[in-house]
């Protein structure tokens, strides 16, 4: 599998939107698990109020991600493939 970013831009007016739309990636991914893995995801404000994001998958092909989106009703207004990874700093903890 290769690892793969995917921006999904103002996809979700709220985070109840964005939990609905997590837990449908959920198990759309579980169901296309030989096909695609959801790493991590990290949530933007978008300047119009919106949220959108910007995930970690990994993937057969960007073609996968493209189904996987489409099966779970989600945005992917781009898949960009990752040639390397370089970790400055682990990511930080959430605050509580």
């Amino acid at each position: 599998m290769r690892t793969y970013v995917v921006l999904r831009r103002s996809g979700w007016r709220s985070p109840a939107e964005l939990e609905e739309a997590a837990a449908r990636s959920r198990r759309t991914g579980d169901q296309m698990a030989d096909e695609v893995r959801w790493i991590r995801s990290y949530v933007i404000d978008e300047e119009a109020g919106d949220l959108g994001t910007v995930c970690v998958y990994q993937a057969v092909d960007a073609e996968a991600i493209r189904r996987h989106a489409s099966r779970a009703f989600l945005p992917a207004d781009e898949i960009l493939p990752v040639e390397e990874t370089v970790v400055v700093r682990p990511d930080p903890e959430r605050a509580s």
